[in-house]
């Protein structure tokens, strides 16, 4: 019912300064911010969940209504508004009690990216194949519009697509602390393969960042990569030799045909 007074009164508003009466307005939820529940005055009478939820008391969507109405008038006049006050930035005084990355170890003779669980030769479809890599605490970039782990597919001999990635559904990154005196830790990169996926040769990636001086904030990017493997289906082995059990004779008998019919067909099998 908030919405729908909010839509209302704003398609009001334009009709009213201009626009044409088929005007109509939609409600998009996106935004910014968060300002908990906005009842309908009535609603917040009653006190339910959504009405004890609407924090700035029971005159919130009046008082979003009345905004709203404003700035649609002024878009259709083309009318400039105040900026109005600037929200105070509180993030320089905010606590945080997540420690920071101190350093990452890598054991002695691997190195970060380095696969030490490596992939089988070939899967079949509908399987799951998995890779464990050397890694660093992922904390030290959070790969923003970026990804912790690829699933390629080999076209050529030097093109590799992309074809999942971390916020694909069917891979998963797990990242596990195996020494915390020594900053050390893996991840476990799981791919399920579609019952569908095309075969032909893959490979599994993994991206991360690492800080291997405790004495310094300086971190350095690392990659690694299974070995190629190959996804094949399933085929199912079918002899028409089978066809020669006294089973099967039954149920073709049943369907009007005889065993003479199929005998020819039988014996010219190799």
């Amino acid at each position: 019912m908030s919405g729908r007074r909010t839509r209302d009164a704003v398609r009001d508003s334009l009709i009213k300064n201009g626009l044409p009466s088929t005007t109509k307005t939609v409600i998009a939820g996106l935004a910014n911010t968060y300002t908990d529940y906005i009842t309908t005055y009535e609603e917040y009478q009653i006190q339910r969940y959504e009405g004890a939820s609407t924090i700035y008391g029971p005159h919130t969507l009046k008082a979003y209504i009345n905004q709203f109405v404003f700035l649609a008038e002024a878009m259709v006049l083309n009318k400039t508004v105040p900026v109005g006050p600037k929200p105070p930035n509180y993030l320089s005084s905010q606590l945080s009690f997540n420690l920071p990355v101190v350093y990452d170890g890598q054991p002695s003779g691997q190195v970060f990216g380095q696969a030490i669980k490596d992939v089988s030769l070939k899967y079949l479809q509908n399987s799951t194949v998995s890779v464990t890599f050397v890694s660093a605490n992922p904390r030290n970039n959070l790969m923003t519009e970026k990804t912790f782990l690829t699933v390629e597919k080999q076209n050529s001999s030097t093109d590799w697509e992309v074809i999942a990635t971390d916020s694909s559904w069917n891979t998963i990154f797990a990242w596990e602390r195996t020494s915390t005196l020594f900053g050390e830790s893996i991840a476990t990169i799981t791919w399920d393969i579609p019952a569908d996926q095309p075969t032909g040769t893959y490979r599994i990636r993994h991206f991360g960042y690492a800080k291997p001086n405790p004495l310094s904030e300086a971190i350095k990017e690392f990659t690694g990569s299974s070995k190629p493997f190959q996804v094949v289906t399933k085929k199912l082995k079918f002899d028409w030799r089978d066809f020669n059990r006294p089973q099967y004779w039954r149920y073709f008998k049943a369907l009007g045909h005889y065993k003479k019919k199929y005998q020819n067909l039988y014996n010219t099998i190799p």
